[in-house]
């Protein structure tokens, strides 16, 4: 699934608002124009329908200086607009993960995370039986992936490789507590498309989505 398969699929029903956060989450920063020609309508509606959202709390705008001229003017999702897409389970998940590293120690906890990791490669090279090219792959895995809450997609690049995105990451609060689980993602990805994998942006560490690049 690309990325603009990815955004056609879950506008379908949804409001315009709704539409809005989705692009906001899946491109990021956008002017109120852009938006208008992504939805078919004009910059004006759309600035009128981001101001509505940000008297929610939800988005929020902010300057950019682009050489000589006023700065633009882009809306971007604020902490409450990134809460609208859930992070599964998050209270219950944390709990749990700080009682066995708790009672059990950090030995029991990594023992978990190799298990998780395992059966989650299990499943994934058994959706790869049949996929010939690293392209037919990574449309599997982004497929998978998006199933699993993490809204994946994936891009070819000019040097050939490809980039595989995650726009949302369901386990966030689970691997803010323990980055295990991101140390194992990166592994199964590589298994699972016998492939290089290599990390570019990171959630944790600030950026608005989770990309990784992957070349044979």
């Amino acid at each position: 699934m690309s990325s603009k398969d990815l955004e056609n699929s879950e506008s379908v029903k949804q409001s315009v608002s709704e539409r809005l956060l989705m692009l906001l989450k899946t491109r990021g920063e956008l002017q109120a124009s852009d938006a208008g020609k992504i939805l078919g309508t004009t910059g004006e509606a759309m600035r009128q329908q981001f101001v509505k959202l940000a008297k929610e709390g939800l988005v929020e705008n902010k300057a950019i200086t682009q050489g000589v001229g006023r700065p633009a003017q882009y809306w971007v999702l604020t902490a409450a607009g990134h809460a609208r897409f859930p992070d599964t389970h998050a209270d219950l998940t944390v709990q749990l993960l700080r009682m066995i590293r708790s009672s059990l120690g950090e030995d029991a906890l990594n023992q978990l995370i190799s298990t998780r990791e395992a059966e989650t490669l299990k499943n994934y090279q058994q959706a790869m039986q049949g996929a010939d090219s690293l392209e037919e792959k990574l449309g599997r895995l982004a497929a998978i992936r998006t199933r699993e809450g993490y809204m994946a997609g994936w891009e070819k690049q000019q040097d050939d490789s490809y980039l595989l995105i995650e726009n949302h990451c369901p386990i966030c609060a689970a691997a803010t507590t323990c980055q295990g689980f991101c140390r194992a993602e990166r592994e199964v990805f590589s298994q699972t498309l016998d492939a290089n994998v290599e990390r570019t942006e990171h959630i944790l560490q600030g950026a608005r989505r989770c990309a990784y690049r992957i070349w044979l």
